[in-house]
């Protein structure tokens, strides 16, 4: 491919999309440019503190706790105190908390914080894809992304080297260092992301119990009664359960088979690689496709992928079961993100987008116990068995599910360009009083 062909193709990844984008994909950049905590908690914990394994464990634990709290509440003020407040909030209170943690000794305030930690962190993630849907026209959502999860996974990379030379000398500069840059973000975001809640942007909303456009109030039992979202948060749940194996059954796993820390770091590496360097081609590619083969694709992927990884007895199988199941990672972010944010009423986006949030929040709980727990009695080639039957349920979960959404069929990028989205299913007449959501 030509130099010109590549210049070309890249121009086109990131045209057309708004300045507003562009600030919020600096702040996600920048947020983790600064992470410490999810890289070296457990080693701050056990070897700087001299707390015991399960103490971490248990600490870590608390950390997904809290982000499993916060995900319905900070979806509530998402909608109510609007994207840019509960952005300010989240990482304010980020960036306290966590150089709070660094000075922690006393195992109860430690825990006490950390769960704070998992809270705050976690708090920012509705606000931010609302934002996004908010801005971003429906054609380009998957684009768009597909950009931020670049952004993400670029940060941590660099985060990820960085913090290891912190941390050989000195924990507390690492924490005090991701509290700086949180509030950098924060900054960030007040001086250049104007509010885009589309009820602040517009005008005031029709009448008490209305959203935007007369149209009814959403709570969070709306959300809960809209049975084709909630089937996306299920399998959503489903198919996060499957990608979190690796992050501590896989190690598990390897160290059984004889393989050493570095092997497994080198196995892992692949993936935050593979995604730097695809994720922009790959959504190229794949936003003009049918977007339920893409999802059923992925579950497959996803599934098989860890499956296959019973058959790896080298260190080159496993990486190549890693990039498998990147794969599927890379073409299932953008797509089911740009889903969530297509199913989602424009009055209710915080909701559903926390709901969604939680998916994700639980799995982090539920993966690392039940991956656990498997390979304790059953062995892990009986857990890699079963991460393919759970992709495999999951891909028809999608196939039967996708033939319930209009235009499923066609491209990614298909939507309303007016900003709105698809009406979520018909609430039942027992709804909340319109008066008092969620």
């Amino acid at each position: 491919m030509s130099v010109a062909r590549v210049r070309r193709a890249a121009k086109e990844s990131v045209s057309g999309l708004p300045r507003a984008f562009w600030w919020l994909w600096a702040s996600t950049l920048v947020n983790r440019l600064g992470a410490f905590v999810s890289i070296f908690l457990a080693m701050f914990l056990t070897a700087d503190q001299g707390h015991s394994a399960s103490f971490a464990g248990f600490v870590g634990a608390l950390l997904g706790l809290g982000s499993v709290v916060s995900s319905i509440g900070a979806g509530v003020m998402t909608d109510r105190l609007g994207r840019r407040p509960t952005l300010l909030i989240a990482q304010a209170s980020t960036a306290v908390s966590v150089a709070v943690l660094g000075f922690m000794t006393d195992p109860v305030a430690i825990a006490v914080v950390a769960f704070v930690v998992g809270m705050a962190s976690n708090a920012s993630r509705p606000a931010v894809q609302a934002m996004m849907a908010d801005i971003v026209a429906p054609e380009d959502r998957v684009r768009a992304f597909a950009l931020n999860y670049w952004a993400i996974n670029l940060g941590f990379a660099i985060s990820s080297v960085a913090a290891g030379f912190v941390a050989e000398y000195s924990y507390l500069i690492g924490f005090l260092g991701e509290a700086a840059m949180t509030m950098l973000c924060a900054v960030l975001v007040f001086v250049k992301l104007p509010e885009s809640r589309p009820d602040a942007v517009g005008g005031a909303a029709a009448g008490p119990g209305s959203g935007k456009g007369g149209e009814p109030a959403v709570s969070m039992g709306t959300v809960m009664r809209d049975g084709r979202f909630m089937a996306v948060v299920g399998l959503s749940f489903l198919i996060a359960v499957v990608f979190l194996q690796s992050q501590v059954a896989l190690p598990v796993a390897m160290a059984d088979g004889g393989f050493s820390t570095k092997d497994f770091g080198m196995a892992i590496a692949v993936n935050g690689v593979l995604i730097v360097a695809v994720q922009i081609p790959v959504t190229r590619f794949i936003e003009h496709r049918d977007q339920r083969l893409l999802l059923v694709l992925a579950a497959l992927l996803g599934g098989y992928g860890f499956g296959l990884t019973a058959f790896a007895g080298s260190l080159a199988v496993y990486m190549l079961t890693v990039c498998v199941w990147t794969l599927a990672e890379i073409i299932n972010s953008p797509i089911q993100m740009g889903l969530v944010a297509r199913l989602s009423p424009v009055h209710g986006r915080g909701r559903y987008q926390g709901m969604y949030t939680l998916s994700w929040s639980a799995a982090s709980l539920v993966a690392p116990i039940a991956g656990g727990t498997v390979i304790d009695r059953f062995g892990a080639d009986a857990l890699w068995a079963g991460c393919a039957v759970v992709g495999t349920i999951t891909a028809v979960g999608y196939w039967v599910l996708m033939r319930r959404v209009p235009g499923a069929a066609g491209p990614a990028t298909e939507g309303p360009r007016d900003g709105s989205s698809e009406e979520p299913d018909p609430v039942p007449a027992a709804a909340d009083p319109a008066g008092s959501p969620a």
